[in-house]
């Protein structure tokens, strides 16, 4: 017998999530793209092209604000990359040791913060390094090392870098479990001829286990750099939708949302909030290629 060619069972089950997420993420998206494209003049809408764009770049009020915005994104997501990530895969490589007593319990504790919510982080975080009522003054002082605190929060040098590391402490837990996952699926006849070779402890993981764990780190990478650029949550609880002190911990996420919704004295203007939440599609779109071709060539040099 020859195939119909058109699986329909696979087409009735798909249905259902395709329609769901078009409803939810593809239609709202092009919506926003749309919407770019207009301006209100007089409570009507104006076709205006690309002007939103020229004036989100061009304008000095408008680039200055995108730029600074930009630059701490792209700063907030590298300490996720430079800390988060590699501190996920040293507590995998640690937790899936097979010898290590309560494991279990290890990643269950590491990974509860990933699940508690944005606004109980943020608050909580903010009362703990408060220099009023915090605790971090007084446990730096039993420790002798009072001359570390600072209000952390309230310093434009270290506000934006203290709320990036709360992020890794939050979800360092994902990265954990994602290699932990990749390091159980590791054949053991793998690990075994490798230990009849001589290749133990630390040489094995960096010798045998690291290269076949690549593709998951990329994904890591991949799925790090997404939820860094649309990153808003815990900006927005603990420093608010002004992003302070002086917009030091300003991101795309708030510079949107003040620009779309309005804040204060600050009127909303859903067109050049829509230019830049299709500024934020365009730069995730480019990072998540330019991922994709990297992992695609270094994967390439470990094919035979």
């Amino acid at each position: 017998m020859k195939n119909s060619g058109i699986k329909w069972h696979v087409i009735v089950f798909l249905a259902p999530a395709v329609l769901v997420y078009t409803a939810i993420m593809i239609f709202p998206l092009f919506n926003t793209l749309r919407l770019a494209l207009y301006t209100e003049v007089d409570q009507v809408r104006q076709f205006v092209g690309l002007e939103n764009f020229r004036t989100l770049f061009g304008n000095p009020h408008w680039s200055g604000q995108f730029w600074n915005a930009l630059g701490n994104n792209f700063w907030f997501f590298s300490i996720h990359m430079i800390v988060q990530n590699p501190i996920g895969i040293a507590l995998a490589a640690i937790l899936s040791h097979p010898r290590l007593r309560f494991a279990a319990v290890y990643r269950t504790a590491i990974f509860v913060p990933t699940i508690l919510s944005f606004v109980i982080v943020g608050f909580a975080w903010k009362l703990i390094l408060s220099p009023i009522w915090g605790i971090t003054p007084d446990m730096l002082k039993a420790l002798g090392l009072k001359w570390l605190y600072a209000p952390y929060l309230g310093k434009e040098e270290y506000a934006l870098t203290t709320l990036a590391l709360i992020s890794v402490w939050q979800f360092v837990g994902i990265p954990m479990m994602l290699i932990y996952a990749a390091l159980l699926s590791i054949p053991e006849e793998v690990l075994e001829a490798g230990e009849v070779d001589g290749i133990t402890g630390f040489a094995s993981f960096w010798k045998i286990k690291l290269p076949l764990i690549l593709p998951s780190i990329g994904i890591i990478s991949i799925l790090t750099f997404v939820g860094n650029f649309n990153a808003f949550d815990l900006i927005y609880t603990t420093q608010g939708a002004l992003a302070g002190p002086a917009f030091s911990t300003d991101i795309l996420g708030t510079f949107m949302y003040r620009t779309f919704f309005g804040f204060q004295l600050q009127l909303g203007d859903p067109h050049m909030g829509s230019a830049i939440a299709s500024g934020m599609f365009g730069i995730i779109l480019i990072g998540v290629c330019i991922y994709l071709f990297g992992i695609q060539t270094r994967l390439r040099r470990y094919q035979f």
